[in-house]
């Protein structure tokens, strides 16, 4: 397995995140940002809005369009209600990052095994993957980012001028610009670009003089075209959504410097690695390669500094700093894999030990722990309960009995199959446990277009709800306690809440009659995860 791995690379690492995620692509509900995000390629494909994007049939600026090009693409292959088509391209985007981070690794270290380790450590950080869903377009911006990082690192480390190298680093950070603005370029590039100065100098600069300004105005150019356009085509909107913007930046979820301290637990199954990775002083006589471990830890740590300089801080913005993490943490394990045997200093084994431990511990006890707690709900798909069971737990017992026997290479490669497993056998019970006050509104657009009767909403019901409801939900807006009813003598009318005041103020001319509540929510009603945005009741309007 391990020399079929070496030999085709890429391939394997393609098939084993298409293993893991793609067959239960559909089972988790739409989040808030995907929700957006689809209705978005949805109302390019329905109204042709490919430039001036829209949102429910109002003007969406505040991502360029790149990604729900890609979205819209994809969904015109699989259909407009397939959410399988409309998560496909961030998936695939996975890939591109996993596939540049590995080609990085073996530029830098000129070693498959080790290039194979970091990479299969970026796939399995629980965070690079549930950023595909918290916040889908993350994804593009970095996963270009990365190309871009790639050829900028060729283009830099060579002797000569490879203009190749240029437009290939100009061209994807222009992509990358184009999917979320200059935030991977902040986040990651500039990271990368310090990193790499500190580290491995930049050799016959004067020479490239031309080229990295080439690759500047080539990327602004194709990263800024869109925002330009928008800005001729319509400049009051796009001038509006761009102050709010910039504006969260400084007074919106803004936290103390150090909130991102704990940055290396978004790794998930990685966290004490990775934080073992980043102790210098023991490493620095441990690693295979000083230089690129001092280059990795660097872009690790600017990238946390330069991101912690924002007032506004969020915990998905640590994405970024995952990806050379995820290589600085490969020189940890590969260390532990070339001397673990030998190693007799507690104070080295314990903490693996502990890790590898507590991951087979995990494996072994959760389906137990799981069954007893949820015996009556998972009695309904007892059969995958079942088969995630079998295999999490001889996954865990695999762990455990290797680390016993101190063979580093299998606990890591079994840690890795424990990750996938969890997503490949585990994410079929998500649906276990939905709650039943779920009632979803996906069959309401059927039920309306029978009736012929049209569908508004007030008070900003949530975007999964219009994802949901297949077509565009028309908003009902209100200007000095006067409301801007439609033409239509009956309607129906979706609103997370209408006070008692507004129903006796509207009663005055419509007949109004509550027909029914819809709770996208999948957890119980007392649960912390229970979310009343995700609440809309359901009105019938008649004008008297």
């Amino acid at each position: 397995m391990v020399k079929l791995f070496e030999k085709y690379p890429l391939i394997i690492i393609c098939l084993i995140i298409a293993v893991m995620l793609l067959p239960n692509l559909e089972t988790i509900q739409v989040t808030i940002m995907e929700a957006r995000n689809f209705i978005t390629a949805r109302e390019m494909i329905q109204d042709n809005n490919w430039l001036l994007t829209t949102m429910n049939g109002e003007a969406r600026y505040e991502k360029p369009p790149l990604p729900t090009w890609l979205t819209a693409i994809s969904a015109l292959l699989f259909g407009v209600k397939s959410v399988f088509g409309m998560r496909l391209p961030a998936i695939i985007m996975i890939m591109v990052l996993a596939c540049y981070s590995y080609k990085l690794s073996k530029t830098i270290l000129t070693s498959s095994a080790h290039s194979i380790i970091n990479t299969l450590i970026l796939i399995t950080s629980f965070y690079v993957i549930g950023i595909t869903i918290e916040a889908p377009w993350d994804i593009f911006t970095h996963g270009f980012m990365m190309v871009a990082i790639y050829h900028l690192f060729t283009f830099f480390k060579s002797e000569n001028t490879y203009w190749n190298h240029a437009f290939f680093a100009a061209f994807f950070i222009g992509c990358s610009i184009l999917s979320k603005g200059p935030v991977s370029f902040y986040a990651l590039l500039l990271p990368f670009v310090l990193a790499y100065g500190f580290s491995f100098k930049y050799k016959n600069i004067k020479t490239k003089v031309l080229p990295i300004i080439t690759i500047l105005i080539l990327a602004i150019i194709i990263g800024g075209w869109w925002y330009f356009y928008v800005r001729l085509e319509d400049p009051t909107t796009f001038a509006a959504i761009t102050s709010k913007e910039t504006g969260n930046w400084t007074s919106y979820n803004v936290r103390p410097f150090y909130y991102y301290w704990s940055f290396f637990t978004q790794s998930g199954l990685w966290t004490i690695p990775a934080f073992i990775s980043l102790l210098y002083p023991y490493l620095k006589t441990r690693v295979i390669n000083l230089k690129a471990y001092k280059f990795t830890l660097l872009w690790t740590l600017f990238a946390v500094v330069l991101l912690s300089i924002i007032p506004e801080k969020k915990s998905r913005y640590l994405m970024p700093v995952l990806i050379p993490l995820a290589l600085n943490i490969g020189f940890y394990i590969e260390y532990l894999i070339r001397t673990f045997k030998t190693l007799t200093d507690k104070r080295e084994t314990i903490p693996v030990y502990f890790n590898f431990g507590l991951i087979a511990l995990i494996g072994i006890v959760a389906p137990f722990l799981l069954y007893f707690q949820f015996a009556n709900q998972l009695s309904t798909n007892l059969f995958q309960f079942i088969l995630f069971a079998l295999v999490v737990f001889l996954l865990g017992l695999a762990i455990l009995s290797q680390l016993i026997k101190k063979e580093i290479r299998t606990v890591f490669l079994l840690t890795t199959a424990f990750f996938s497993a969890i997503f490949l056998f585990g994410l079929p019970l998500v649906k276990t446990f939905t709650s039943d006050n779920f009632k979803p509104i996906s069959r309401l657009l059927e039920e309306n277009t029978k009736s012929n009767i049209r569908l508004y909403n007030i008070n900003h019901i949530s975007p999964e709800s219009i994802w949901q409801y297949g077509e565009k939900i028309p908003r009902i807006t209100k200007k000095a306690n006067v409301f801007g009813f439609p033409t239509d003598s009956e309607f129906v009318v979706l609103a997370n809440d209408i006070s008692q005041k507004d129903q006796d103020n509207i009663s005055k001319t419509y007949v109004i009659e509550q027909l029914g509540t819809y709770d996208l929510n999948e957890s119980e009603p007392n649960s912390k995860q229970y979310k009343d945005r995700l609440i809309s009741k359901y009105y019938y309007f008649k004008k008297k």
